[in-house]
């Protein structure tokens, strides 16, 4: 029977007997077995979609043909999103390279097995067609060389490589994409991977089903921004995820591997009645549990199948590598690795008498109770007990990382019943459902507030929309008279994970706040101290003057005729010579159209003294407060808009911002008691600062906008252990303002900020001050050098 598909071909030839027509057809009836109706809604939406791209009759046909067998290899659920891949590469390649890649699409599908995983494959492709448009024909021409040998991790790795190395060189890119080149195999070769996932899928699944008679679904997960080593396997909705791929292991084998994970996933979901309950656990004990609920379900599992003994005591007995000698392990974790050993093999002997202690301990409760999972919670928080008595205890990465592949995360086996978002593996509640903030009438908050004594951390915060103001006092509020400083909604920022390439949305909280005032005659005896500098910075703010309209003679083409010049040309034209042309005047307007917000970093360290053996010597604040002093009187004079704030930070969840003066704000008493105020403490949260300086400064309408950032130090926080994390952020944090037309500089204090402020303000935007009591003189030079 044929089929009216006319509303969605609107592109193709209307003859009901066009080959393109004919293939549809065809298509389709392979698309409506394999697809639900959804499905095929998604389906014939992508065909309308190719049509309207306008790229030609082959792009639409080879949707056609193709993504049936896309969705045969990994759902119809991946059909919109490859709908939405191709319309954006649209606008980025050719219509020729989009079908050779639409073409390619069903190798790629059964190659990494997964439509989370083909959909990192698509990014991937969406990132090098702007990098690299030049190199994704020959890569598409070499796919199946490509998939066969490396996972996404690793064609990831390859690709970018590419990328970088030949950005401006179009033939490189050819050549590179094409395994043409030395390079191009070396790092091939490099990232080659031992034993693939898709090569081996079929048979663990029959490996499984042959031991225990039941089906196990099993996918595969891609280590793009992980260690080398890939990730590892995990339990998640009742599916056994499992690595890409595994290299050799002491001798191991992929395949060996393979299976000893697979059968250690499935004896977790076969064995695991109930899971543990996690409450009044530290990661630590919950690692020390683990260790014992692993040999629990591997002792059940070997009783099954004696066999399966075997397999896992390999990873304990197999010879080390060079490697692995030349990595010493922590006194903790040696330990708890002979622990396992012993759990698992009965004729091991350790010298250590705590191993076969508890070992034997443990072996007598699995001859009673091997069902019951509390024996594992008895026995771990026993021995963490008694390590931590005798060893000290590492940090939890160290933990983590157990030299035994096959073994999963243990997520599975855990209860957080009590909070579900640590469950998600989350610290912390969304911004929706932390604290609500409900601005209300004098008389609401006067009928309905129950508890007065209520802190800031309430559930429903009340903010009176107009101030109280006593009788016997005349315009000044409770507030003023308590000293008590209004605090504002908190601002959620995201925040930039280097290691998994993505934004964490609503990350760090800001909240602005005041500090307190100070007295304004110090703010104005800066002028007084640093008299030669204030007399160069008045010659500066004269020079930097806006001069208004500026008339300036001797142009061929301007707005006004200049009568002398004019004259004498007719002068030069009667006596028979050549006249001068250039008789015009033009008039041009000298306008200064700025906005700045100098950023002040008020961490713990700017207290610190500039000569720590002299008590006498000024702290660092004192000389950024002196500076910013001599800074806003320059800027004052010249007229431009600025703002003063600065910031500190004590964690993620708190970045404290201050605001001493704004760009509506006249710099009079105010501002500089504000100033003159200015205390340092806690931590050095940059880039949430940053942004939040951005957010104000966006409001500005001026031409230029420029965030001038003042600190001694580089980004850090009480909550990153990570040098690298807080820098990667920054910089981003940088990316985005300029995006928005908002330029930062970066005037540093610390002498050796060259290892790390290029790579996060960029080259000529930041400035380093070796001699910091020379800040006052440098900080409006700078600005001058800027704004000039």
């Amino acid at each position: 029977m044929s089929i009216d598909f006319s509303e969605h071909l609107s592109c193709l030839s209307s003859d009901p007997n066009h080959a393109h027509r004919q293939a549809l057809e065809a298509s389709y009836q392979e698309a409506a077995r394999l697809m639900s109706p959804r499905g095929l809604e998604n389906y014939l939406t992508g065909i309308r979609a190719m049509c309207s791209l306008g790229k030609g009759e082959d792009l639409t046909l080879t949707f056609v043909q193709e993504m049936p067998l896309v969705a045969k290899e990994v759902g119809e659920d991946v059909v919109p999103d490859v709908v939405a891949h191709l319309m954006k590469l649209a606008s980025l390649t050719s219509g020729t390279v989009i079908a050779l890649h639409l073409a390619h699409l069903p190798l790629a599908a059964s190659r990494l097995g997964d439509a989370d995983v083909l959909r990192g494959y698509l990014n991937l492709v969406h990132q090098l067609a702007g990098k690299v448009p030049r190199g994704l024909r020959p890569m598409m021409e070499n796919l199946d060389e490509l998939l066969s040998k490396l996972t996404l991790g690793g064609l990831r790795r390859w690709a970018l490589w590419g990328a970088q190395a030949h950005q401006r060189d179009l033939d490189g890119q050819m050549a590179y994409f094409g395994l043409k080149t030395e390079s191009s195999r070396a790092v091939l070769q490099k990232e080659r991977r031992g034993t693939l996932f898709v090569d081996n899928q079929r048979r663990l699944n029959f490996y499984l089903r042959a031991l225990w008679a039941r089906a196990f679904f099993m996918r595969p997960t891609s280590g793009d921004y992980e260690r080398r080593q890939g990730l590892k396997p995990f339990i998640a909705d009742f599916q056994i995820h499992l690595p890409d791929a595994f290299d050799t292991h002491r001798g191991i084998g992929g395949v060996e591997i393979y299976r000893a994970a697979a059968a250690h996933c499935a004896a977790h979901l076969v064995y695991t009645r109930e899971p543990i309950s996690a409450e009044q656990l530290s990661p630590a004990q919950m690692k020390f549990i683990e260790l014992f609920e692993d040999a629990r379900i591997e002792h059940l599992a070997c009783c099954d199948f004696p066999g399966l003994g075997k397999l896992w005591l390999q990873f304990f007995t197999a010879p080390l590598t060079l490697d692995d000698e030349a990595r010493d392990l922590h006194p903790t974790v040696d330990l708890m690795m002979r622990v396992a050993r012993a759990l698992l093999d009965r004729n091991y002997q350790d010298s250590d008498p705590l191993v076969m202690e508890t070992a034997t301990a443990f072996r007598a409760e699995l001859a009673t109770r091997a069902g019951d999972n509390q024996i594992s919670w008895d026995a771990g928080v026993t021995l963490y007990h008694k390590v931590v008595a005798r060893l000290p205890l590492p940090n939890l990465r160290v933990l983590e990382d157990w030299p035994l592949p096959y073994r999963d995360d243990n997520a599975y086996v855990w209860s957080f019943r009590e909070n579900p978002f640590i469950a998600r593996g989350l610290d912390y509640l969304p911004a929706s459902q932390k604290q609500v903030r409900k601005y209300v009438s004098a008389i609401e908050m006067a009928n309905e507030v129950d508890v007065e004594t209520a802190g800031d951390d309430a559930q429903e915060i009340w903010v009176c929309a107009t101030e109280f103001f006593p009788y016997e006092d005349e315009g000044v509020s409770f507030n003023e008279t308590e000293g008590k400083e209004p605090i504002s909604e908190p601002y959620h920022y995201q925040e930039w994970d280097y290691q998994v390439q993505l934004f964490r949305p609503d990350w760090a909280t800001v909240i602005e706040q005041r500090q307190g005032r100070g007295d304004p005659a110090l703010i104005d005896g800066i002028l007084t101290k640093h008299k030669p500098v204030a007399s160069r910075i008045r010659r500066l703010i004269d020079a930097l003057q806006p001069q208004g309209v500026v008339r300036k003679r001797g142009y061929e083409e301007g707005e006004e005729l200049d009568l002398n010049a004019a004259v004498r040309a007719m002068i030069d034209i009667r006596r028979g010579t050549m006249p001068d042309p250039r008789i015009n005047i033009r008039i041009t307007r000298h306008v200064r159209d700025l906005a700045i917000l100098v950023l002040l970093d008020l961490s713990e360290s700017t207290n610190e003294r500039i000569d720590q053996q002299d008590p006498d010597s000024p702290t660092v604040l004192e000389l950024a407060r002196e500076s910013t002093g001599l800074l806003a009187w320059a800027i004052a004079g010249i007229g431009d808009a600025f703002a003063l704030h600065g910031f500190a930070s004590d964690g993620r969840h708190e970045v404290q911002y201050y605001r001493f003066k704004d760009f509506h704000q006249g710099y009079d008493d105010e501002a500089k008691s504000r100033l003159a105020g200015m205390k340092g403490g806690l931590s050095t949260r940059m880039g949430a600062a940053l942004r939040h300086a951005g957010w104000h400064l966006a409001q500005q309408s001026a031409q230029k906008r420029l965030v001038l950032l003042i600190t001694d130090g580089e980004p850090a926080d009480i909550d990153e252990r990570d040098p690298q994390y807080l820098r990667h952020d920054t910089k981003k944090a940088v990316e985005e303002l300029a995006t928005r037309g908002i330029h930062c500089y970066c005037l540093t204090l610390d002498p050796e900020a060259d290892r790390y402020v290029a790579r996060i303000f960029g080259e000529n935007r930041y400035s380093i001050v070796d001699q910091v009591e020379r800040l006052p003189e440098r900080l409006p030079a700078v600005f001058a050098a800027l704004t000039a």
